[in-house]
């Protein structure tokens, strides 16, 4: 019995005695079916094949992702809380090992993860059970994009949610409804804070301005109406 891993978004299914039939988020027009056709991995099979990469991006802000590149190259983001209440994961990736572990409780730990959409769902109930079953802020208006549900889940509701002193939750929609993103009080080395919105609004590559997307992937531009939602979200 394993834990099957989609080798094409990376998220992580129950456990099954083969792979399942189809990957669920693969099969949305957001995302896609490989042109090899569907294909699983394991987490023993990534452990073999990948390590994490930490980047510190500024005080209190590392960024961990997989070499080589995995899935859609998604990133997670460790925020560290100054007031000594807990680190928080934002966002999730596929592989967790004992070097990632031991990295990440240099860094102090983990007290929480939050997700900003179902793209980054990976292996978060590997990750929560690798920290002592630490609680999984998902949106509850994405609850059934879930596909390995897991008693460490919450699902919150309302316009936001906090999660220890200057770190608060925002329920902006987006190309999911329940699309989140992650206002950190002590981040841009105290230049009134930083916003981490997954890739629900997108800074450009000469970021002068940002982008909104309904499929990164298959470049569907997101509705206007899904756009102002997201913007009324975070504007205050």
């Amino acid at each position: 019995m394993q834990h099957y891993i989609c080798a094409t978004c990376g998220v992580q299914y129950p456990e099954s005695a083969s792979p399942p039939d189809q990957c669920v988020v693969c099969e949305d027009e957001r995302q896609y079916v490989g042109w090899e056709g569907q294909e699983w991995t394991t987490l023993d099979a990534l452990r073999g094949q990948y390590r994490n990469r930490f980047d510190p991006m500024e005080p209190g802000l590392t960024r961990i992702g997989m070499e080589p590149t995995f899935a859609i190259g998604q990133h997670a983001y460790l925020v560290e809380a100054p007031d000594g209440g807990g680190n928080i994961l934002w966002d999730c990736i596929s592989l967790i090992d004992l070097k990632t572990i031991a990295r990440v409780q240099e860094l102090g730990g983990l007290s929480g993860i939050a997700l900003s959409h179902p793209h980054y769902y990976s292996s978060i109930v590997e990750w929560s059970r690798a920290f002592d079953g630490i609680p999984i802020y998902i949106n509850a208006a994405d609850r059934h994009w879930v596909v390995r549900p897991d008693p460490a889940i919450v699902f919150w509701e309302g316009k936001t949610r906090s999660l220890g002193t200057g770190l608060t939750l925002i329920h902006g929609g987006g190309h999911f409804d329940g699309g989140a993103m992650l206002h950190w009080n002590g981040g841009a080395e105290g230049r009134g804070g930083a916003l981490l919105p997954g890739d629900i609004i997108q800074v450009v590559h000469d970021r002068r301005w940002v982008s909104f997307m309904y499929s990164y992937v298959n470049y569907i531009p997101l509705p206007a109406a899904k756009v102002k939602q997201v913007a009324a979200a975070v504007e205050p």
